[in-house]
Order: C-alpha cells, then structure tokens, then sequence
C-alpha cells in the first residue's frame, strides 16, 4: 500500500513539473511572438519614418502633418524603437552598413562621417543598419600609438571596404 501511494505521488509530482513548464514555455512563446509582430510592425513604418525625417530636414514639417508625425514618433518610441547612427561615431560593421568609402587625415579610425539613412532597434535587436559614409585615416599616415595592427593587416590580406562604394546586394 505504501509503496503504490509513494508511486502515485511521484507521478503527481512529475505531473506538476511537465505542467510548470508547459506554462513557462507558453509564456516565453507569446513574449517572443509579441516581439516579433511589434517588430514586424514596426520594420513596415520605417519608411514612412524616412520620409517625416526628409521633411523635417528640408523644413516641410508644419502645420498638422507636423502633430501627426510628433505623434507617430512618440507612439514608435513607446513600442521600443530606437533611432541610431552619429556623425562622428566609430564605424561598427555590426550596426552600420557602409555605402560609400574615403580617406581623411582628420580621423584616427575607421568613422561614420556621414549618415544617409539612420538605423532602427528594439532593444538590442536591429531592425535595420544604419546606412553610413565612412572615411580610414590617410594611406600611409602614421596610426596612432595604442592603435595595434589585426592579423589581416600584418598577414597582407586585402581589407574590407577597400572600394570606393561598398554596397551589400539582398539584404533585407
């Protein structure tokens, strides 16, 4: 008799442990489902954010199409989306896609001189890279002293971005 309802109890427990997790699964589930349809969301209003941006930029912004576009931002922002990409900033192939490439003797690194199009994330996800001008220090100028030459360099391999205009074909 003992034995039977230590075995039942056993089953129950485990019971309860599939059913914990079945739940915590379910959970994690409808979180990731809901990141994705904000997401989703969010990547089809990244034009229209591109086109209240161009207008801001050349002072088409008035009116009532300025309080729609304030509002639009606003409600972006609330479901988590970030703009990025500075002037200035250091060149991070990860989150910036460079679309064109030059020399400057006013830069000790590899630097966003120009930003053609921003980049979004949510959260630490992101939605689209930061469309960039890049510009290396000069040819031949001298690195600076904590800078320390990578394996590519030192090996002679041909470095990335070595074209004028790098452009990434099929990148959604």
């Amino acid at each position: 008799m003992r034995s039977a309802l230590d075995e039942r109890t056993a089953d129950l427990q485990r019971l309860q442990a599939e059913y914990q997790n079945y739940r915590r699964r379910v959970e994690r589930d409808r979180v990731t489902v809901k990141e994705i349809a904000v997401a989703s969301l969010l990547s089809e209003l990244l034009p229209v954010l591109d086109d209240v941006g161009r207008a801001r930029d050349h002072g088409e912004l008035v009116g009532g199409f300025k309080s729609v576009a304030e509002s639009l931002e606003t409600v972006v922002a609330k479901m988590g989306l970030q703009q990025f990409g500075k002037e200035g900033e250091p060149f991070d192939p990860t989150i910036h896609e460079a679309l064109m490439h030059s020399y400057a003797p006013d830069v000790t690194e590899t630097t966003c001189v120009a930003i053609l199009q921003p980049g979004y994330r949510i959260g630490e996800r992101t939605i689209r890279p930061a469309r960039v001008a890049v510009a290396e220090p000069q040819p031949g100028a001298a690195p600076a002293k904590d800078e320390k030459k990578s394996a590519d360099e030192e090996s002679g391999a041909p470095r990335r971005g070595d074209a004028t205009i790098v452009r990434k074909e099929g990148r959604r």
